[in-house]
């Protein structure tokens, strides 16, 4: 099935790996336009060159980078039909509470928390008026869960979002804005590559759990990013969507 975001205009942050890369190329491949905030300016380039997107370098802890994202998004294109919040970080230095300090605190809940906020408090008044739009923030299947492995941030931080991503699906819903949390299990990216590389019993810890016995790959987040901007989930706001492998619903898994 193609076209299923024609004619629609789609600003995705974090849009130049993993996640956000897979669901930049998915959504062109079903017709959107697309504007990607990322502060890796040398791939948001070359990606505007082969793909035709539109790259803001944008920093999304400051407010202003981010009023400037979706304002050149919508005096581009003329209207804004999808967020995609995707932009997150999980560093080293956020580990057990007893051990992460409070300046690796803070650092994470500005890029995973803080720019939700930022980025729903910049779209929300363009998808108002024109009484339509879906917003999909990206929140974290241990949103749900806890884990003694801990990132205490970055746990916390994907709970802040989840609870943010409800509150606001429910305020604006009869105002035509659809606010979603894509949770994601443990996905084949950057992110999980550099917690190999740095920790790989911690790293293994993670897989035996999923029921699947794999890692998700970014594709497949990016499939169900595509059924939450689309208007076949027409009926979901407000939602936990759950990408987890079964995860989150393991009490053992399989041998």
């Amino acid at each position: 099935m193609g076209g299923r975001l024609d004619g629609k205009v789609a600003v995705v942050t974090g849009g130049c790996s993993g996640i956000g890369l897979a669901t930049v190329k998915r959504f062109l491949e079903e017709g959107a336009q697309v504007v990607v905030g990322d502060l890796d300016d040398a791939k948001g380039e070359a990606l505007a060159a082969e793909a035709g997107i539109t790259y803001v370098h944008t920093d999304v802890t400051s407010k202003d980078d981010v009023d400037a994202l979706f304002g050149t998004a919508h005096s581009t294109y003329g209207r804004i039909d999808i967020a995609f919040n995707n932009a997150g970080i999980s560093p080293p230095q956020d580990d057990s509470i007893l051990d992460t300090d409070l300046d690796a605190w803070q650092l994470v809940q500005d890029v995973n928390l803080k720019s939700v906020y930022l980025c729903c408090k910049a779209v929300l008044p363009y998808m108002i008026e024109q009484g339509s739009g879906s917003i999909i923030n990206t929140a974290s299947f241990v949103a749900v869960m806890g884990a003694a492995t801990s990132q205490i941030s970055y746990s916390a931080s994907k709970g802040g979002v989840l609870s943010m991503t409800r509150e606001l699906g429910v305020q604006f819903a009869r105002q035509g804005v659809r606010v979603n949390a894509l949770c994601p299990g443990p996905v084949n990216t950057p992110l999980l590559k550099e917690l190999f590389a740095t920790d790989e019993e911690r790293a293994a810890r993670r897989l035996v759990h999923v029921p699947m016995g794999r890692f998700g790959e970014p594709e497949e987040m990016a499939n169900a990013v595509l059924f939450l901007a689309s208007d076949e989930s027409s009926f979901m706001t407000a939602s936990t969507f759950l990408v987890d492998g079964g995860i989150s619903g393991a009490y053992v898994t399989p041998l």
